[in-house]
Formats: structure tokens, C-alpha cells, sequence
């Protein structure tokens, strides 16, 4: 088959799911806010409900809700109807999910379902359907046409009902004041969790890692201090553990170009005063705004009398995950 017939095979796909996605702005509706309402009110959990496609969508709204908020999870009509129906509780919703509205699996929970008295919410194509009348509220998911020229594979149906659970979900989110921290939470180990949980006392190194050496120290031997240490930098403290400066990489170059004599100098001559700190409890992502902003690679922690606790560079952030 020539190139230009399969981009105009797939366009035709795009275009088809396109406009199926477009009528459903027709259907957030007062059957859309029951549902949200009844969602809202659950004092359990969401349980989503779908055989073949219908699961496989299910499964990925499920996920969605559980991710924003709303604790929610897929159970398989089949199976629940050995056993895993024990899954469900008079304190949850049902969303189930059936384009037909007559899904044999589906349509055999129904009863025990009543019996346990759980708000039953369906995305259906069918509003007649059997599973749509023995809903509490029932969500239009019907389109036109299937993307498939035979009209017969779930495509365009299968779409609709994934865009009507994210709206759903979001919808959820939104009324319960979901944070960008609450979703960090549920996503401890992707990149927002990392940088909205990591705080700088997770990252920063701490005691005799601490590249450190007092203002009489001569420069030769806070060299060897920052080699030691290898966070490119070192801090310059008084008798107390106060913070007096620090002195980087990009410090001794500079002293360098001023042609001072490293083995005679002291550091407290050619550290930077006033230099910038971060707290321990401060997020991480705070410390690489810092150094972004302000151009450095590294930072010393301070407590509330300036006193050092930490040190950390860009790529301690970087093993961290945070950049």
C-alpha cells in the first residue's frame, strides 16, 4: 500500500475519534454532576467495573481517580462473580463501564449489587440498555461511528469513555482542592514526587563529609580540604560552627587571575562573604531554584544562628533526581 493511502487511513482514525471526543461536551450535563456528587459522597471507594476493552479503559480510569484523590480500583466482572465480588462494600460506588449496556458479566452483578445498596453510576452508549436503567445515573459515551472502516472494533467508543473518566477524575480533583503536593504524595517515585517530598536535609551531606576549615587555615590546605570533600567548595567557619564564607572552584580561579600566592595566602583573604545559605527543611527544588538563579553549583546549610549543618552541589541534586 502506497505511503500517502496510510496517512490518509490514519488521518481519517484521527479525525473520526476527534469529533467523537468533541459531542461529549454535550454530555457534561446533571447526570455528569449526579455522578461526580455520588463520587464525592463515597465514604468508600470507587470500584470500576469493564470486560475486553471496556476493562482495559476502566483499569486506566481507575488508576486516574486513585492518582488525583479519589481512592478508587478495577475489579474484572468475571471474577467478581467468583468471589472478588467480597471486594466490594455498602460503602462504595460502582462505576461500571459497558458500551452496549448489556454486558452478561456485568449485568450478573446487578442484583447483589442492589442487595449491598452501593450507588450504581454506568458509561454507556446505550441509554435504553439494561445497565443504564439499573443505574442511579447513567453517562452518555455513544459516538457516531467506530474509527474502525468496519465499524465494529472499539475505537472511537473506547476513546470517548477514557476522555469522560479523565474528565470525571479531574472534575473530583478539582472539588477536592487536590494539590500539586497531594499528587506528590501518591507518585513518591516520579520526578514531581521528588521534587515536592525531597526536602535539602534528605540530600545534603552532613558531619565530617562536610567540606569545612576555619579563616586562619592557609589556602593550600582548604584546597586539599575541597579535594577531600570533592563538593568543588569548601566553608569557612568561626569557633562556634558559625558560617563566615565560602570558597569555590570558581573562587580560586579567580584568585588565580589575581596572582595571589597560594602557598602563603589564607582562605579568610580570598573567601566570598555573604555568601548564599538554604535551610535544612526547605524543599530540595528551592535549592536548585537558588543555584540557578544566582549561578552556583553549590550551597552550604545553615541552622537559625548560621550555624553549618550541611553542605550540597548541583549534583547531589542530580543523583537525587530533583533536576
Amino acid at each position: 500500500m502506497d505511503p500517502d493511502r496510510l496517512k490518509k487511513l490514519g488521518l481519517a482514525v484521527v479525525e473520526t475519534e476527534n469529533r467523537a471526543i468533541t459531542a461529549l461536551a454535550q454530555r457534561i450535563n446533571e447526570d455528569f454532576v449526579r455522578a461526580c456528587e455520588l463520587m464525592l459522597g463515597c465514604q468508600g471507594r470507587v470500584v470500576v467495573l469493564g470486560m475486553g476493552k471496556s476493562g482495559h479503559i476502566g483499569g486506566k480510569i481507575a488508576a486516574t481517580l486513585a492518582s488525583t484523590g479519589t481512592p478508587a480500583f478495577f475489579v474484572h466482572p468475571g471474577e467478581a462473580s467468583h468471589g472478588d465480588l467480597g471486594m466490594i462494600t455498602p460503602k462504595d460506588v460502582v462505576l461500571a463501564i459497558s458500551y452496549s449496556g448489556n454486558t452478561g458479566e456485568i449485568l450478573l452483578l446487578l442484583p447483589m449489587l442492589k442487595r449491598l445498596g452501593v450507588n450504581l453510576i454506568s458509561l454507556t452508549g446505550k441509554a435504553d440498555s439494561p445497565l443504564a436503567k439499573a443505574a442511579d445515573v447513567n453517562i452518555d459515551v455513544s459516538v457516531a461511528q467506530e474509527a474502525c472502516p468496519l465499524n465494529l472494533a472499539p475505537t472511537a467508543s473506547t476513546t470517548a469513555t477514557l476522555v469522560m473518566g479523565d474528565a470525571l477524575a479531574i472534575a473530583l480533583l478539582e472539588a477536592r482542592g487536590f494539590t500539586d503536593a497531594d499528587f506528590a504524595l501518591s507518585h513518591p517515585g516520579g520526578t514531581l514526587g521528588r521534587r515536592l517530598l525531597l526536602h535539602v536535609a534528605d540530600i545534603m551531606h552532613t558531619g565530617a563529609d562536610i567540606p569545612v576549615v576555619s579563616a586562619d587555615t592557609p589556602l593550600r590546605d582548604a584546597l586539599l580540604e575541597m579535594t577531600r570533600k570533592r563538593l568543588g567548595m569548601t566553608a569557612i567557619a568561626d569557633g562556634d560552627g558559625r558560617l563566615l564564607g565560602i570558597f569555590t572552584d570558581g573562587d580560586l580561579r579567580r584568585t588565580l587571575d589575581r596572582d595571589v600566592d597560594v602557598r602563603s595566602a589564607c582562605i579568610a583573604d580570598v573567601m566570598t562573604k555573604n555568601c548564599k545559605t538554604i535551610f535544612a527543611d526547605v524543599l530540595a527544588a528551592e535549592a536548585v531554584r537558588l543555584m540557578e538563579t544566582h549561578k552556583i553549583n553549590a550551597l552550604v546549610v545553615v541552622d537559625d544562628h548560621e550555624r553549618i549543618v550541611g553542605a550540597l552541589n548541583m549534583h547531589d541534586l542530580l543523583r537525587a533526581g530533583v533536576v
